[in-house]
């Protein structure tokens, strides 16, 4: 812990081990991180007092994995993100499908596929699985720190 200093709840909810209710973040980093996350995944209108707040990512779980519906994922978390945190500068959004992904390729918000690998794809992955990763950093007046989040929708 940074000098006994918490900066709020971790997100997902998990019990704590120092004895309070729910498991705290000690660093600031871990609380942007964790409201990311929160934002993310809270569905829009589901808040009583912030009906905009969170995105509409649930609706594009059995969509087709193509180019406009990666567009549509990325217009949605970035505009999420610009309302409600303005202080994270969003430097990538990648969106991958499963099974270019086990045919070694990858397919950009554009729709176009790259690297193209022939492989045998893997049966174990999830049909219907997109897989967004989004790369972020936080600047403040002296330090600049860059992190990740994944999430498969």
């Amino acid at each position: 812990m940074a000098n006994g200093k918490t900066y709020g709840l971790s997100f997902p909810f998990v019990d704590s081990f120092d004895g309070k209710y729910l498991d705290l973040t000690d660093y600031a980093a871990e609380e942007i991180r964790s409201n990311l996350i929160h934002l993310l995944l809270t569905r829009k209108g589901s808040r009583y007092y912030l009906p905009d707040f969170g995105t509409r990512l649930y609706e594009y779980i059995f969509e087709p994995l193509d180019g406009p519906t990666f567009r549509n994922i990325e217009s949605e978390i970035r505009d999420s993100v610009e309302r409600y945190m303005p202080q994270l500068q969003l430097t990538n959004i990648s969106i991958t499908a499963p099974d270019t992904e086990a045919a070694g390729q990858t397919v950009t918000t554009a729709g176009n596929v790259i690297n193209p690998e022939l492989t045998i794809p893997n049966q174990n992955v999830s049909e219907y699985t997109a897989k967004v990763r989004i790369d972020y950093s936080i600047s403040n007046d002296v330090f600049n720190s860059k992190d990740f989040v994944i999430i498969n929708i």
